[in-house]
């Protein structure tokens, strides 16, 4: 599929060898017809190459470059000679029927003009002087890569849940993207999944109720029930789609996603891997948290007002912050907003994101490690930046608006800053064809903004986090001594 196509493969079958342009027929020719198609094996013999200079992060220790992709190529002109088309005529008896003489002249002119096209087309890109494209430095550039479009999606994903439910959950995450389809919607797919839904729930009712924990059995039977057949559960999400009514199926989709989460949640009591025996001591957070960060203008002016609503000198941003994916990181955030450390602290507005003034020497933190889960693993990695090029993503992607992650430390691209962290503001225009960031999976991403999305386009530089409180999750915090040792001058983890 995304091999180089021969430059014989483009003429008809039926034309004749003596039709075949001498440049084609031979492999050390000058000049070589590729395919249009980005994606192509290492081991392809083509000249077309790319060079992508990759931009530094404004959010690391370097300073700020636009996010932007640069191609240095030359196009490989093929001469006049090598494109004319050797008469065929010759070979066609003159006594031949007129249609088939016919035939090969049609055969002929298709031939030249793909041939045409081919040379001509801009998409081609030639050069001797760069270096080749593999189909893992394409990842960032497929319009197919699949990652969690929004923080809701990101984070129900990142659960470590009943094998079960996580079966419910895909099937019925995949009407989501049927309902997307402009017309002539296909219900009787949508139909099927959430039968196939509701017939796992059902039958692994057992399997999945015993996954909950004694002390919440009940709350997770109640939730059990109004998955089955409640108000928004599957039988009523099931008429809906009879109905044919996108409306009512896409609010009966998102209360039966919601409904999932919650159960998976209820299963995922903590986490499901063990740390890293030298940061055992770091804070860390086995579970979900929620955040409330309320921000108000450094120069007294007011947030925009909401619909209907009136002009508000303070604005109030919800983050839910991952500790099952990012333990160490949510861990030490949520220690940093109970003891008030974010309170009066100043943003900065640069470039796709708003960031913290960084205030690492005047609050007691600790530089925790670079955290990032890659998706499909059951585990962090730790001080290891994922290698998306080669087709590595992450549970939490920094490709979301609004997502919530560290700043890099001032002395190592290996660890995160003990106090500075970041919303990103995500942008299509300043990303791959993928949909992915140029800096996915290089900073530790613990959470995202789920309530107040639309304040973070209208924060400013000297805007102030007036305070920041952990309204949830506080049980899930762990807080244990930790050891001075194991900074990041004396790690040694792997």
């Amino acid at each position: 599929d995304g091999e180089a196509i021969d430059g014989n493969s483009l003429l008809h079958p039926r034309l004749c060898n003596s039709c075949m342009l001498p440049s084609m027929a031979s492999p050390s020719s000058s000049s070589t017809v590729v395919s249009h198609r980005i994606l192509f094996l290492h081991s392809s013999p083509l000249n077309r190459r790319f060079l992508f200079v990759k931009p530094k992060s404004p959010f690391s220790r370097t300073s700020s470059v636009d996010l932007r992709m640069r191609l240095h190529s030359t196009t490989t002109k093929l001469s006049a000679k090598e494109l004319i088309i050797p008469s065929c005529e010759s070979s066609i008896d003159s006594n031949s029927n007129p249609l088939e003489a016919g035939s090969k002249k049609i055969e002929k002119l298709v031939a030249t003009i793909l041939i045409f096209v081919q040379v001509w087309s801009p998409l081609p890109l030639f050069g001797l002087d760069s270096a080749y494209m593999s189909p893992a430095e394409a990842v960032l550039y497929s319009p197919d890569t699949k990652v969690p479009r929004s923080g809701e999606l990101a984070l129900r994903r990142a659960i470590p849940a009943n094998p079960n439910m996580k079966t419910v959950q895909a099937s019925l995450e995949d009407i989501s993207y049927l309902l997307r389809i402009p017309q002539r919607k296909p219900y009787g797919t949508m139909e099927s999944n959430v039968k196939k839904a509701l017939k796992v729930a059902v039958d692994e009712k057992d399997s999945i109720l015993a996954s909950i924990p004694a002390d919440l059995k009940e709350k997770g039977s109640q939730l059990y029930a109004s998955l089955i057949d409640g108000k928004g559960g599957l039988e009523a999400l099931i008429k809906s789609i009879k109905n044919q009514d996108p409306d009512k199926v896409s609010i009966g989709l998102a209360s039966s996603l919601d409904t999932v989460a919650e159960l998976e949640l209820l299963q995922a009591s903590g986490l499901s891997f063990l740390l890293p025996q030298q940061y055992l001591n770091y804070p860390r957070l086995a579970g979900r948290g929620t955040v409330e960060i309320t921000i108000e203008k450094g120069d007294g002016s007011a947030f925009s007002p909401e619909t209907g609503g009136d002009q508000r000198k303070s604005a109030t941003i919800q983050v839910v912050i991952d500790g099952y994916s990012a333990p160490l990181t949510a861990g030490n955030f949520a220690k940093l907003v109970s003891s008030g450390a974010y309170d009066g602290a100043k943003l900065n507005t640069v470039n796709q994101a708003v960031i913290t003034e960084d205030k690492s020497g005047e609050v007691e933190s600790v530089s925790v490690p670079l955290e990032v889960m890659p998706s499909g693993q059951f585990e962090p990695l730790y001080r290891t930046p994922l290698s998306v090029q080669d087709g590595e993503l992450p549970v939490l992607p920094l490709s979301v608006y609004g997502a919530v992650a560290m700043a890099h430390s001032e002395n190592s691209d290996e660890y995160s800053s003990p106090y500075q962290f970041f919303f990103y503001l995500y942008d299509k225009r300043n990303s791959g064809l993928g949909g992915l960031s140029f800096d996915e999976g290089h900073f530790s991403v613990f959470g995202y903004t789920t309530a107040g999305r639309e304040i973070l386009g209208q924060i400013k530089t000297g805007d102030i986090i007036k305070s920041a409180k952990l309204v949830q999750g506080q049980d899930r915090l762990l807080l244990l001594p930790h050891n001075n040792n194991n900074n990041y001058n004396n790690d040694s983890s792997t």
